[in-house]
């Protein structure tokens, strides 16, 4: 066979003379590739290296320890003492200042405006975009202006975003910032210690604002008042916020507040200003993770992040991100009562030291129970919890008012050993939070019976099976159905009202998650036993009931003015095990040739699904459960006999109910399978929430204000399961678009 010639076969690097390679790859014997300034073998030494923690009194390199023997015509730096290299440098500085002063005496000149516009390149719009916080659409801006503190006076005034709501500000320093040349601006980048990857001050601010107010997640976490405080400061004083909470923080807030918007083929949305900030956290916790530095104020900044990819519906990225921040709190000891334990503390391991004071304390004991309820939450598909309740020693937190004052309150005496926990309220240490956290593991309860059964089960459960006479079923049962809604406090507990809210209602969201939890955790409990050709079922008339309280749930709320995206995203998995029964519900009435039931259970189904759209606006969480519903769905639209399955039931225009809630019609005489009436067996009223109140009757917590009488749904679930009259005045649709 002949011999390949060269320039057949791939370009091999030359070989290296004599003396070539470098000294440590020489000295060594390794393969060298004389590359400038250092070789590829001493940087990948060098990068594995600096990847482990120097030990004490000890500082890695700078840069790899790399050094070449003089060549013929190539120009070598020579060795140089490291004080005379200081001093070049201090030289160099001068020199810098010097030029830097001449260009102010003379104007902005061309260099220094390039330099801005290179800066701006780095990330993604700033604050020349519209900051518009109540407009349901995001402003989206294709002109791309640096974030770091920028001079304000390369915008011309006459082209100013009459949006932004810095521009109607009358402070004497905003107006002198827009002065500043350019060059003044670099130096207060190179001097003042901001970080040049978060927004110019006033642009966080606002974010962090937005965080508080409209978050439904994060903020509980953080100590509001210090930490507005915190950010007030100097960047390089010691109680100035990390910078992994601050990027955390704008990422979540952007959601409220966006810029830099692009709709993705799935119909979801992106926000690039969103995603440089996760990236950057996620470089915090990487460096977290090799280093162990800063590793509390980076967990929560985890937290964080970790709830703007739930509510991204980026399920990968929220499995990884559940399990970190779990792990991570054990070996810091937030599981242990007082977050702090001196318990075998001569093992090794990085444990914090004992709380500060009382708002460090709280902030650790809200951090620790903010990681379980997101265990919790991503646990609901049936997967195993992270943490058992028995390893949990950590004290129940304090109410949010009492942590935002800094009253000096005894610790929560109740955790999750004890006995009556979710039955038992004491006045001074519930508010509709510590509620949420309740309703929450009483869900994760459901998912370790479910999961554990499931693992010991020589077969999957099957709707011919009593679920009653499996050991434990009938107390939990008891519990989610019944016993911890019955047992909430007065003034947080359900009450029936004739009154609909007004335009200018409010929501204390947390409540009302309270109310359709223990319904979303007993369609989880008994829907693998549903039959709905067995009217006598305890576990058919559950789900039905649980299913129709959600609606109505709903239905009361799309009567006020609140933009549901400011919901808790866990509302969206409540709405989608609602759907789920629906489904069967709707199969079941068209196997049995029913279609004026069928009709009806469409518009409900539809319903559900348009709130996870509207949800899917500004949160893609809502999107995606949608599409994944319309798989579940693919069997009933194909066996009915509906035009447009997908359309029945829902309003003509946006914003009008008309064909929402209009009164049924019925052909006369029609016949109709009844639905199983949970009446017949274990009645339930469902008596709607004290959650929507009229405007200023509920605090920041949840607490109604003194003499404020509830605004309350006049309608509920039980009635849609009775036979229908025409003139019932029940729900339903019969509008086709």
């Amino acid at each position: 066979m002949p011999k390949a010639t060269p320039g057949a076969s791939a370009p091999n690097r030359p070989a290296l003379r004599r003396n070539q390679a470098c000294r440590p790859c020489r000295k060594r014997k390794l393969k060298c590739d004389a590359a400038r300034p250092h070789c590829g073998t001493c940087v990948k030494q060098w990068q594995s290296l600096i990847s482990v923690p120097a030990p004490p009194d000890y500082a890695h390199p700078a840069e790899p320890q790399c050094v070449y023997d003089p060549v013929d015509g190539l120009a070598l730096a020579p060795d140089t003492n490291p004080l005379e290299k200081i001093r070049l440098l201090e030289e160099e500085v001068s020199k810098l200042k010097t030029q830097l002063q001449e260009q102010r005496n003379n104007g902005p000149s061309g260099p220094s405006q390039q330099l801005l516009r290179h800066l701006g390149q780095f990330r993604p719009g700033s604050a020349s975009s519209s900051l518009n916080l109540e407009s349901g659409s995001p402003a989206t801006s294709s002109v791309q202006t640096p974030s770091l503190p920028y001079p304000k006076d390369l915008i011309i005034p006459g082209h100013m975003d009459d949006s932004d709501p810095r521009n109607n500000s009358n402070s004497p320093e905003l107006y002198e910032v827009r002065h500043k040349s350019s060059t003044d601006t670099i130096l207060e980048i190179i001097y003042s210690g901001w970080n040049p990857d978060l927004p110019e001050r006033s642009v966080l601010e606002h974010y962090i604002d937005v965080f508080f107010k409209c978050d439904p997640c994060g903020p509980r976490i953080l100590h509001r008042p210090s930490f507005l405080a915190a950010v007030r400061l100097d960047p390089r004083d010691p109680s100035f916020p990390h910078s992994a909470i601050l990027h955390a923080i704008c990422a979540s807030a952007s959601r409220w507040s966006s810029r830099n918007v692009a709709i993705l083929p799935d119909g979801t949305r992106r926000d690039e200003f969103a995603e440089f900030h996760a990236s950057k956290t996620r470089q915090y916790i990487d460096k977290t993770m090799a280093t162990g530095q800063d590793i509390f104020p980076v967990v929560q900044a985890c937290i964080l992040l970790a709830w703007y990819f739930y509510q991204e519906g980026r399920w990968v990225e929220i499995w990884i991100f559940a399990g970190f921040q779990t792990r991570v709190a054990i070996p810091l000891r937030l599981n242990y009562p007082g977050t702090f334990s001196t318990h075998n503390s001569g093992l090794p391991g990085g444990y914090l030291a004992p709380p500060r004071d009382l708002i460090d304390l709280e902030s650790r004991r809200r951090t620790w129970w903010t990681t379980i309820i997101f265990d919790r939450i991503v646990s609901v598909g049936g997967w195993i919890h992270a943490i058992d309740e028995r390893d949990m020693g950590t004290e129940l937190p304090l109410r949010g008012e009492d942590f935002d004052s800094e009253q000096l309150m005894p610790s929560n005496p109740q955790d999750m050993r004890t006995e009556d926990v979710f039955t038992t309220h004491l006045p001074k240490y519930t508010d509709s939070f510590l509620l949420l956290i309740k309703a929450i593991m009483v869900f994760g309860r459901v998912t370790d019976f479910n999961v554990r059964g499931n693992l010991r089960a020589p077969t999957a459960p099957s709707k011919f099976q009593d679920p009653f006479e499996l050991p434990g079923f009938a107390d939990l049962d008891r519990l989610v159905y019944n016993g911890f809604l019955a047992n909430l406090p007065t003034m947080f507990k359900m009450m029936s009202a004739n009154d609909l809210p007004g335009n200018h209602g409010s929501v204390d969201t947390d409540l009302y998650m309270v109310h359709i939890i223990p319904y979303a955790a007993t369609i989880t409990l008994h829907n693998p036993y549903l039959d709905l050709t067995d009217l006598n079922r305890i576990s058919t008339s559950r789900c039905i009931n649980a299913a129709r309280a959600i609606l109505s749930a709903y239905f009361k709320l799309s009567e006020t003015s609140l933009d549901i995206s400011r919901l808790h995203p866990f509302v969206v998995i409540c709405w989608y095990l609602a759907a789920v029964v629906q489904v069967q519900v709707c199969k079941h009435f068209i196997e049995v040739g029913d279609e004026a039931r069928e009709d009806q259970v469409w518009g409900e189904i539809n319903v559900l699904r348009r709130a996870m759209i509207n949800y899917g606006v500004r949160s893609p969480i809502g999107t995606r459960q949608e599409k994944l519903l319309q798989g579940l769905m693919r069997e009933i639209v194909r066996l009915t006999s509906q035009k447009q399955p997908l359309e029945v039931g829902l309003p003509l225009y946006p914003f009008s109910h008309t064909t929402l809630f209009a009164t049924p019609t019925l052909p006369e005489n029609a016949q109709m399978a009844p639905l199983p009436n949970p009446s017949m067996l274990h009645s339930m009223e469902y008596d709607s929430p004290i959650f929507i109140r009229d405007s200023g009757s509920l605090d920041s917590y949840g607490r109604p204000a003194e003499n404020s009488p509830p605004i309350l749904p006049s309608w509920s679930p039980h009635e849609l399961q009775q036979p229908l009259p025409s003139e019932s005045g029940i729900v339903r649709w019969n509008h086709r678009i």
